[in-house]
């Protein structure tokens, strides 16, 4: 049985990943940083502590590709040169160790999980990105996805490490937080939500779609050497998601019209910037390379990934 190593493997994304890997046929070992970290039914749990001095030797045994998953995130608080510094030694120096230790353990596919913020925070709304266009990160998450990005293709000119990269948009899904639940919380308590007046659009991705986009990835020898944006296929408008949460929680939904340059101001005044300039900013991605080069397409829609989402 072919076996994959999965790090973050108690988190958001694994948890959907581990499923589906297990449901087409592999075996799956999920690190994680603690003993009490909980992975899906089915997958060996290995504990890793701190990544950046894991014994990935051991680790790697018996294991034929990898899903680099755990990165650190999106902290609120965070920022300065030594934020800087846990990011890139997070998500950068970790990830070079564990490419070397695969190159050492004859590694046959190493799947990177990236962000569309290693390119930055938003598009024109008629321009959407590819993977052609030019990054401009501008955050630490975003510059050290980057970064590590950089050193994986490094690596892999050096040693022909077989490498794969993904740049998912805004996920969504069973378990999701962010904008996304807080959305959500709005609905179900039936708040008016002040975002009528937004004229934007955003490319999505529901996590049942990243799960088998990875799993397309580990499979097909097309991917080798790519790196891909990926979506859902259909862009929403903030008003527009809004309304299509509402229909899959069965609430009515109060929208209300409200100046987006007021709701900015209100926002930066509470220290919420970023996240009024992402329901109301746009952010569009391309991704027909994934597609034509390895014949993938989403097999769920947006409106079943958000029944999904409306029932955690």
């Amino acid at each position: 049985m072919r076996k994959v190593l999965v790090t973050g493997g108690a988190g958001f994304v694994a948890r959907h990943a581990i499923a589906a890997l297990l449901a087409r046929g592999w075996a799956v070992r999920a690190v994680v940083r603690r003993r009490s970290d909980v992975v899906p039914a089915g997958a060996e749990a290995a504990v890793g502590g701190d990544l950046l001095d894991a014994d990935w030797d051991f680790h790697l045994r018996g294991i034929s590709a990898i899903v680099h998953l755990a990165a650190r995130a999106h902290r609120m608080g965070e920022s300065g040169p030594e934020a800087e510094a846990l990011y890139r030694r997070d998500n950068v120096d970790v990830t070079a160790v564990l490419a070397r230790a695969a190159v050492r353990a004859g590694i046959a596919r190493f799947m990177f999980m990236s962000s569309v913020k290693a390119m930055g925070e938003s598009t024109p709304i008629d321009a959407p990105w590819n993977e052609r266009s030019p990054c401009a990160p501008q955050d630490a998450y975003g510059r050290t996805k980057l970064a590590a990005e950089k050193a994986l293709l490094e690596e892999s000119a050096r040693s022909g490490l077989p490498v794969v990269i993904l740049r998912p948009p805004l996920l969504y899904g069973s378990g999701a937080k962010g904008n996304i639940q807080r959305l959500l919380g709005w609905i179900k308590r039936g708040l008016p939500v002040p975002l009528a007046s937004v004229r934007n659009s955003r490319s999505l991705l529901y996590t049942g779609n990243l799960a088998d986009a990875i799993h397309a990835c580990l499979e097909h020898s097309g991917a080798v050497g790519r790196t891909f944006l990926l979506s859902d296929g259909e862009d929403l408008s903030t008003p527009d998601l809004i309304r299509r949460l509402g229909r899959a929680l069965g609430k009515r939904v109060m929208l209300v019209p409200a100046p987006p340059r007021a709701l900015l101001w209100c926002a930066r005044l509470a220290g919420r910037s970023s996240e009024a300039e992402r329901l109301t900013g746009s952010l569009r991605v391309d991704g027909s390379l994934m597609r034509s080069r390895l014949g993938w397409t989403p097999p769920f829609t947006v409106d079943q990934g958000l029944r999904e989402t409306a029932r955690t």
